[in-house]
């Protein structure tokens, strides 16, 4: 996947002299034009979920796909080239059984590597032989994933990528994702092969619903395939699609966050971590609380199967998203995403609320719990329930109470429900339990923070915030959290925050903190928090370098 930067230095062959240098952050932020349509990008917002597939032709060694190419040596180069094609046989690949566990986990789409980075191609192209059909499986691999997800009742989306390091090497240029230098001749050359492998994925495969760019020149790419499918999503080129994170805030616009069961893309037999089917679960709700979709993504074992630990986490989430699918299809954020381990969503109309109860692994099947959401206020009409259950009846306890209850308090709404579905043999259900709350009304208003800036000295850092449209309450106290960060891939995986001390703003909402003790060299992530009205609200996340 991509998350650095791509720069095309383009030098003339008449004379020496050199272009000014383009700079294109290979994101979807830079984007100079967005042609989707209204409707699509309204699909996206209410579309909980959908599936990454990442697949190569490297996948028989195990590997990071396409990335090992970059500064490998001639010999290794050569080696990929010639021999991985020989080897790569997915003869298990069932696209059917992969779409049907992609829909009975919710998901709305599938997302499938028609070409990364490495430049081998998924389908029976005419522009290059590194492709599907010089290999021992022989046939037009995404043609069958595509049929197949069209039968699940799933929308077809492509990941492309414009890089190609088998273009490069072909044309005996450095593979780099960092610095390619051009003459016009093969910037002409590879702007024709990037059009006419567009050109043959819009037109030889039907309606195709959704695209992911990933590299650059995107414009190109996107320029064909709006011009051949107008009614195409176009995600990364046009959206915000952060990638191994989710954003800090709330997000108006739509956007998608791409994230790996574990830590790599493509499978990984060994050396990897995979996050618990709970985490994956959470992560979907705090995107869906955070106005985004979800793009979980797989990576198939080289003869086309689905890796078991990965079957597994889906079936797990299968589950808990056939209980509780209400929650995150078609919804929106609430006033604010969480008051602690509880996130919020909200219906349309915002008349009914969502609570998802994230820290129940101890709450024992059948035991009542009380939460207070601050955020919520009741009306006459208001009724509470938990989602899939009828909270009349517990499996033999006969006459138990365990009904769903509610009291509106100076200080919240007190919610009591019990814990009455049995989903596991052992009683021992550990995912998010959801409270419907229909009829209801804010108790809040949202309190927005700014997460300013980190100025470093050799032995401190200030940390900068600021609360906009500050009243001057003096109950409300801002701070800060930090942690260390490790990378992009890391960041799922990062420690606890620490909490700094709480300061008064200042008469313009301005307000700072200064810790020392840090490592230097070290980076840090941090963000403004306010506390008010005994609540937690967050700035975005940013980082800085000690």
């Amino acid at each position: 996947m991509s998350g650095k930067r791509f720069l095309i230095l383009m030098i003339s062959i008449l004379g020496s002299t050199y272009l000014p240098a383009q700079d294109v952050v290979n994101d979807d932020e830079s984007s100079s034009y967005n042609l989707n349509k209204p409707e699509r990008e309204e699909w996206l917002r209410n579309t909980n979920n959908g599936m990454f597939i990442h697949f190569s032709v490297d996948a028989p060694l195990g590997i990071v796909i396409s990335h090992s190419l970059v500064g490998a040596s001639a010999d290794y180069v050569n080696r990929y080239f010639t021999e991985l094609p020989q080897v790569f046989n997915p003869a298990r690949f069932n696209p059917d059984e992969i779409a049907a566990l992609a829909k009975l986990a919710g998901m709305k789409y599938i997302m499938f590597t028609t070409k990364h980075h490495s430049g081998f191609c998924m389908w029976d192209t005419k522009t290059t032989d590194f492709n599907i059909m010089h290999t021992p499986y022989h046939k037009d691999l995404l043609k069958e994933w595509v049929e197949a997800t069209r039968r699940a009742g799933l929308q077809v989306g492509f990941y492309f990528s414009p890089e190609d390091f088998h273009f490069l090497h072909r044309h005996h240029l450095p593979i780099s994702r960092d610095n390619v230098v051009m003459n016009e001749e093969v910037q002409q050359a590879w702007t024709d092969f990037t059009r006419r492998q567009c050109e043959e994925l819009m037109t030889n495969y039907g309606k195709i619903d959704l695209l992911f760019i990933d590299g650059e020149p995107k414009e190109i790419v996107k320029e064909t395939c709006w011009k051949l499918q107008p009614d195409i999503l176009i995600t990364r080129g046009a959206l915000k699609t952060p990638e191994q994170m989710l954003p800090g805030v709330t997000i108006t616009d739509p956007w998608l966050s791409c994230i790996t069961m574990g830590t790599a893309w493509q499978y990984q037999p060994t050396n990897d971590r995979y996050k618990s089917g709970r985490q994956l679960i959470e992560l979907l709700i705090e995107a869906r609380s955070k106005g985004g979709s979800l793009l979980l993504n797989i990576g198939p074992k080289p003869n086309g199967e689905m890796a078991q630990e990965q079957e597994d986490r889906l079936r797990e989430m299968a589950a808990w998203y056939f209980v509780n699918r209400e929650a995150v299809d078609s919804v929106r954020p609430w006033v604010i995403t969480n008051e602690n381990n509880n996130w919020f969503t909200a219906s349309i109309d915002k008349k009914t609320v969502y609570a998802f109860v994230t820290d129940a692994a101890a709450w024992k099947e059948g035991d009542r719990k009380s939460l207070v959401f601050h955020s919520i206020k009741s009306t006459a009409a208001t009724r509470i329930s938990v989602l899939g259950q009828n909270s009349l009846i517990q499996e033999y306890r006969p006459g138990k109470d365990v009904g769903c209850k509610y009291q509106q308090t100076d200080t919240g709404l007190v919610v009591s429900v019990v814990k009455a579905q049995r989903l596991y043999d052992d009683h021992r259900w550990p995912n998010p339990v959801v409270i419907k709350i229909e009829q209801v009304e804010p108790a809040i208003q949202p309190v927005q923070v700014q997460t300013v800036s980190a100025k470093t000295t050799a032995a401190t850092v200030l940390l900068q915030g600021k609360v906009l449209n500050y009243k001057g309450d003096a109950a409300m106290k801002a701070g800060f959290w930090y942690r260390v960060y490790n990378g992009q891939t890391e960041d799922l995986y990062a420690g606890p925050w620490i909490k700094t001390r709480a300061v008064k703003p200042t008469a313009d909402g301005s307000f700072t903190v200064t810790i020392g003790g840090l490592k230097k060299g070290q980076k840090y992530e941090y963000k403004a928090v306010v506390e008010y009205n005994r609540i937690s609200f967050n700035g975005d996340e940013k980082v800085w370098q000690q």
